[in-house]
């Protein structure tokens, strides 16, 4: 898996004197050719960029994902920015429970692994206004600390169940666009568990459309194409295919005998 690697692409945009302060991480900046544009006219920069990718299955006019990173402080409004022209209606943060002390979870909790929220996202220069859905899931990985109930390979214990990550997906596996921002305390640069999360909702859409056959690695060369780094550890890899192979069994055993 880790030597499976998309063909280069150029990053000059990302990588550029005005923008690369713009970047989380220089390991991971969007493509030129994969990248969100803002309306530099709308931008309190006057910029059009953004660390953010848009991440289509089969139609390029289509996007179904938008893979960011966790914005900087001076990105925050760049990423809201992003959120209302692209029309998203979900946004999926993936970060822990709690951080740096603050506990996430509040009344608005579904269950005991992801918390679902709504509100109304206005634009001040229009006065329209638009729902939106974040929601927040568990990492993927995060430091390795046993005061976390981490085990060696660096995952939360609760996330050996995958019950949470397919229980939404089948609740949200709709054709809307959603903007997914990374989490965690290391990287937040909108690859690694953003990129788990989309190649698990896009087998699984592949499967709910009736696919016979997936190739699951071909799958990850896809989203590699259209940004870097999309799935950075084996154990990433391992539970995206431990969260098929558990839906691909619960579909089995709902077929009539």
């Amino acid at each position: 898996m880790v030597a499976l690697m998309a063909e280069p692409s150029a990053c000059g945009v990302g990588h550029g004197e005005q923008n690369s302060k713009r970047n989380r991480s220089e390991a991971v900046v969007a493509y030129d050719h994969s990248r969100i544009t803002l309306k530099a006219e709308n931008n309190h920069g006057n910029s059009d960029y953004i660390n953010a990718s848009p991440i289509m299955d089969h139609d390029p006019r289509n996007p179904t994902y938008i893979s960011s990173q966790g914005p900087l402080p001076t990105t925050v409004a760049d990423f809201w920015q992003m959120v209302w022209e692209s029309g998203c209606v979900v946004v999926v943060m993936l970060t822990p429970l709690s951080e740096n002390g603050v506990n996430l979870v509040s009344e608005h909790i579904w269950c005991e692994d992801f918390l679902v929220r709504s509100f109304y996202l206005k634009n001040l220069q229009t006065n329209e206004t638009a729902h939106r859905h974040p929601v927040s899931l568990p990492v993927l990985d995060g430091p390795r600390d046993p005061q976390l109930g981490q085990d060696p390979a660096g995952l939360p214990q609760h996330m050996r169940c995958h019950t949470a990550w397919l229980g939404f997906g089948r609740t949200n596996r709709v054709n809307r666009k959603t903007a997914i921002k990374g989490g965690g305390e290391r990287r937040r640069d909108g690859a690694g568990r953003s990129g788990t999360y989309v190649l698990i909702d896009m087998v699984l859409n592949r499967l709910a459309k009736g696919a016979k056959e997936i190739d699951i690695a071909a799958t990850l060369e896809h989203l590699r194409d259209q940004r870097a780094g999309m799935v950075q550890t084996k154990e990433q890899f391992e539970f995206a295919l431990t969260a098929v192979a558990e839906e691909v069994n619960a579909i089995l055993k709902a077929l009539p005998q």
